[in-house]
């Protein structure tokens, strides 16, 4: 992890700061019981899964606890009043520490790495945000549908000879695809090959290989990973020379279509004249090929788990499709956001596994969270959204029970904000929220409306974890559903006007800004 350094008084220290630092009254804070000198609180946990262990510590320790390892001590948080006091923008910032701090070798000041001080992040931002409005949306809407439809060409085939499908694998070979035709006009080709695209297989490595760095003492990390390492530096080589290919083509081209890749290379910021540098742009084409399909790809797979799990849910949810989309084989960019309880599902999906499971915040000034715990300028807390997504002040002695109906439009109405946050928060929320919400209900759209999904009654669900979760070894057999029976249900007009009426506050008719919404 990077060292503390000490800025002008503008801003906080940056870098890693272990708790006791920036906490005066740190002993307040819960941790362990079996705390192991030197080691910390390492009995019973597995270096593989840091956020299930974390979690279970929250549930026996409460809203805000500490664990130490190797050393340094870490502050979560995942109570609700606490989560909402970090969100305010005017004493808290993004940090950046553990594992994506971890990830700046590879993605440098990309926008999700960046610190707060470095430029190239409100720049990129600024130039990049007009690529995620709805009018950009729309033109990506026809490449979605096109990568789409090669998925649902490879499960007909699986289906035909009976076969179960690897989800977390096709949903993020969709996801890449996705992302790479739409962002960058490049095809990986991923639904032609048996294996996981070398891009893929670099890109969990380094990932992989982020999170393992926050298990071992950083003096001994050289010796003890060092095989790792060498693989490490491997995959990021791969990565930085497909990158470079990709924008090299691109230069050779003269130009593409507009995308993001185009505004990369060609668009300055409308204010200053400025534009990306060159190496800048290798970070950001990085940032959004592996955030921009690791987590959706992460969401689908957790939706479609849930759905095979609870067929009154799926047939509800296909019903709608049937309703909404009618006999259309290729429905509009309008449609999918009429598929309102679709995205119930995806909402829920991600309440229960957000598959970016947290984010840090780091206090601008000396300030009391929540007005009770003193935190220094720099200090910083590790917000647990799972634990968030699972407060039962919030949402329920029932918490974890899945349930899409705490996403209608009166239950949102009625909840505090900053509750639900699976795409971070504040001025750093992740700028693609838009496009992978999209992406994500179009898709099981198109899934609910051509298939019946069987889930294998042995299975029992297991999370992978790298830096971002996904359901590991989950396959799901397919009934293909006769075409006859896709859209015989009512016209869309008839059923619009329910729509209408029933969900006239639903958050997801209401025009947002492209980014972010103010409070989730």
């Amino acid at each position: 992890m990077p060292e503390t350094t000490h800025t002008a008084e503008t801003g906080p220290p940056r870098g890693f700061r272990s708790a006791e630092l920036g906490w005066p009254e740190l002993d307040r804070i819960p941790h362990p019981q079996r705390r192991v000198p030197l080691l910390g609180d390492v009995l019973g946990v597995n270096r593989r899964t840091p956020i299930q262990d974390s979690m279970r510590f929250a549930r026996e320790l409460g809203p805000i606890f500490r664990r130490r390892a190797f050393g340094k001590e870490f502050v979560f948080v995942w109570g609700a009043p606490l989560a909402a006091d970090l969100a305010d923008e005017s004493r808290f910032a993004k940090h950046v520490g553990l594992g994506v701090a971890n990830l700046r070798p590879l993605a440098g000041d990309g926008l999700f790495t960046a610190y707060n001080h470095e430029p190239n992040w409100q720049l990129a931002h600024d130039v990049l945000a007009p690529g995620f409005s709805r009018e950009a949306m729309e033109g990506y809407h026809g490449m979605m549908l096109a990568v789409a439809e090669r998925l649902t060409g490879h499960w007909d085939r699986e289906a035909a000879a009976g076969r179960t499908v690897d989800v977390p694998g096709d949903m993020t070979k969709l996801t890449l695809e996705t992302i790479a035709r739409t962002g960058f006009g490049h095809d990986f080709g991923s639904f032609e090959r048996d294996r996981p695209h070398p891009f893929v297989s670099a890109m969990v490595g380094t990932l992989t290989y982020a999170q393992r760095l926050n298990s071992v003492p950083a003096p001994l990390a050289p010796l003890m990973l060092r095989a790792a390492a060498r693989r490490n530096a491997a995959d990021m080589a791969h990565l930085n020379r497909t990158v470079d290919d990709l924008v090299a083509a691109r230069r050779r081209s003269g130009g593409g279509e507009g995308d993001l890749l185009d505004r990369m290379l060609e668009t300055a910021h409308p204010q200053t004249g400025e534009r990306l540098s060159a190496e800048n742009v290798r970070k950001q084409v990085i940032t959004f090929l592996v955030a921009g399909h690791e987590t959706t790809s992460g969401a689908l797979s957790f939706a479609l788990y849930y759905l095979a799990r609870h067929p009154e849910i799926a047939a509800r949810a296909r019903a709608e499709v049937d309703r909404v989309w009618g006999d259309t084989e290729r429905p509009g960019y309008d449609r999918i956001a009429k598929l309102r309880y679709v995205r119930r599902v995806l909402d829920e999906s991600l309440r229960l596994w957000p598959t970016a499971p947290a984010f840090a915040r780091e206090a601008l000034q000396d300030t009391l969270l929540v007005g009770d715990h003193p935190m220094r300028r720099g200090a910083w807390a590790l917000v647990l959204t799972p634990m968030l997504h699972r407060d039962p002040e919030v949402w329920g002695e029932d918490a974890e029970r899945f349930d899409p109906d705490r996403f209608d439009a009166g239950a949102v109405r009625a909840r505090p904000p900053h509750t639900f946050k699976p795409f971070g928060t504040g001025a750093r929320a992740c700028i693609g929220r838009q496009f992978a919400l999209h992406e994500a209900t179009l898709v099981l759209g198109l899934l609910l409306r051509r298939y019946d999904l069987r889930p294998d009654p042995a299975y029992r669900l297991s999370v992978t974890e790298r830096l971002t979760v996904m359901p590991q070894g989950l396959r799901l057999g397919l009934d293909q559903r006769p075409a006859a029976a896709r859209g015989t249900a009512r016209s869309t007009t008839t059923n619009q006007q329910t729509d209408d009426s029933a969900t006239r506050h639903d958050p997801a008719s209401v025009p947002r800004c492209p980014v972010h919404r103010p409070t989730d």
